[in-house]
Formats: C-alpha cells, structure tokens, sequence
C-alpha cells in the first residue's frame, strides 16, 4: 500500500497579511468596552432597566417576558437580610405574613 502525503503551499505573503489584519480588527473589536450606560431605574421585577443597543428582545435566545405564566407569589421580591441566620429569617418571613 502506498503512503500518500498532501502538502500544502504556504499563503503569499499579502493573504497572510490581509488575513493577519482582519484577526487584529476582529480583536480590536472584540476588546472594546461596551459603553452601556448603568441602570438608573428598576422594573417591578427587581431588573435593571438598561437598553442594549444590539439584542433584538424578541430573538428566541431571549427571554423577553420572564414573568410570563407565573403567580404573584412567584413574582414577590424577598431581600435576604445578611444580619439574620437562615432561621431567624425563616421565623421573621412567617411573622410578615401573620403566620405564627
């Protein structure tokens, strides 16, 4: 059986340059900072209101309505307080809502 080899002829010098180049603009792209200003508002939900020039909020990748097709109960915000241990919470919890 013969053994084959391919050999391959290296690019001319101004491919791999062009090539080169569009590797560094890709990086350079890459490495920008984003430049999204910061939240100044929240939603009901706890969220930022923040706008992202580019996420189209109606890609299937994005989850445009998470609160869709939950409770109330579901949807209550509950802060940890961090000066409390796990059981004090749960008893303080339980007194909010008149639970004894």
């Amino acid at each position: 059986m013969a053994v084959t080899t391919k050999t391959t002829k290296a690019k001319p010098a101004a491919e791999r340059s062009s090539a080169q180049a569009a590797a560094d603009k890709h990086r350079e792209e890459m490495s920008k900072a984003a430049e999204v200003p910061a939240a100044t508002a929240f939603s009901t939900s706890g969220a930022p209101v923040q706008l992202v020039p580019d996420v189209d909020p109606d890609h299937p990748a994005v989850d445009n309505d998470p609160r869709a097709n939950t409770t109330v109960a579901q949807n209550k915000i509950d802060f940890n307080d961090p000066n409390l241990d796990a059981a004090e919470a749960v008893a303080e919890n339980l007194r909010k809502q008149g639970a004894q």
